[in-house]
């Protein structure tokens, strides 16, 4: 019973089958996949080098009191854009007034003191002419009215100390920047001790960061001399600052300086990249990436879709003469795109490799080309 049920289907299918083929239509058939191939050449490539860094304004100031006393006044707030000379702070200035008060009196009594003295050696002077005195008392008046003289210069000198301490009591701006924190309140007590704030001077900004091992090893190579250096510099390209936020800075900075020191923990260089900051966006200590492009002549790029990954290796299938696939194990180095690969070992110029598909390619496949 089954087996007549099943032959009756059998055939009726058979006979479908035939009535679809006499009617032109085709069974779809099983074909071979194709994939992508390139041949390996060498080229020359851009690669952005890319540098962990943080700001620092180039005339960062730390502003400390030159005098002690009782802060009176703070005359600006944090992150308050100031101009160079402008006044900051204020510290009780009524004892240096004082003081300078008492230097100018006392001056006064060493130029009282010089003038008499200046008269008795020139009447001293015109009697030893006319040999009336010894000369004994005309050495004495001359020595008298030198050491008034003196007198004079160190009461000239309390005077301009004491201008320059009343001075300090006056805390103003050395440079045009940004203030940084004040932890400090009008009434406390300071002294030369006492840190105030700090005062980035913004106007351009300092990207500090370490140059990575591998090109101090290049420059090393090179066997740069330490006269070279500033030429090398200079002919550096122009650097981008890249925010924490992935935002890119619209001014491009330059390479200013290369430590002639490497560090022997790190084993790097540290440099620093000067960008002008116009509009004061930038500030001491925010955080950010330097992007520096830097040309590679002469090397195998290929598509990153070509490298299989396999564990810690990279392989790429390479097609032989008779159209058949090899993996090659190769080394390779980020181009820093997102797009390619520069290979290091493992290829030549001139073999051709899988690129689309390579991942679905197996050992000694046969590898059909798009225009077969």
């Amino acid at each position: 019973m089954n087996r007549k049920y099943y032959a009756k289907w059998a055939f009726a299918l058979g006979t479908v089958a035939i009535g679809l083929s006499s009617c032109g239509i085709d069974m779809p058939k099983e074909t071979q996949s194709s994939f992508e191939t390139m041949t390996v050449k060498k080229s020359d490539i851009e690669l952005p080098y890319k540098f962990s860094a943080r700001m620092k304004g180039q005339n960062d100031v730390t502003i400390t009191p030159q005098v002690s006393g009782q802060l009176m006044k703070i005359c600006v707030t944090e992150g308050q854009q100031v101009k160079q000379g402008q006044v900051l702070f204020m510290i009780d200035s009524r004892n240096a007034q004082l003081e300078l008060e008492a230097a100018q009196a006392n001056l006064q009594a060493a130029l009282a003191q010089e003038n008499s003295a200046k008269l008795e050696y020139e009447s001293n002077k015109n009697l030893f002419d006319k040999k009336i005195v010894s000369s004994y008392m005309l050495n004495n008046s001359e020595n008298a009215y030198k050491q008034a003289q003196a007198a004079v210069a160190q009461a000239r000198a309390s005077v301009n100390h004491a201008k320059v301490n009343l001075g300090f009591c006056t805390i103003t701006a050395s440079v045009s920047g940004v203030i940084g924190e004040i932890p400090v309140r009008t009434g406390d007590q300071v002294s030369p001790m006492t840190q105030l704030t700090i005062l980035s001077g913004n106007a351009t900004m300092y990207a500090e960061f370490s140059v990575t091992e591998a090109i101090v090893e290049a420059m090393v190579q090179e066997g740069m001399k330490a006269n070279e250096v500033d030429d090398y510099i200079a002919k550096l390209p122009e650097a981008t600052f890249i925010m924490k936020n992935g935002t890119e800075y619209p001014h491009k900075g330059r390479v200013v300086s290369l430590t002639g020191v490497v560090n022997a923990s790190t084993g790097s260089l540290t440099s620093k990249v000067l960008f002008p900051n116009p509009d004061g966006h930038l500030y001491s200590g925010i955080q950010g990436t330097v992007v520096m492009p830097f040309a590679e002549k002469g090397v195998i790029v290929i598509p990153q879709f070509a490298v299989v990954r396999l564990q810690d290796k990279s392989q790429v299938y390479k097609v032989q003469a008779d159209s058949t696939a090899t993996a090659v194990e190769v080394t390779t180095e980020d181009t820093g795109n997102g797009k390619d690969f520069i290979v290091t070992s493992g290829l030549n110029e001139g073999d051709q490799i899988i690129t689309t598909g390579a991942n679905n390619v197996t050992e000694g496949q046969k590898v059909l080309f798009p225009n077969e």
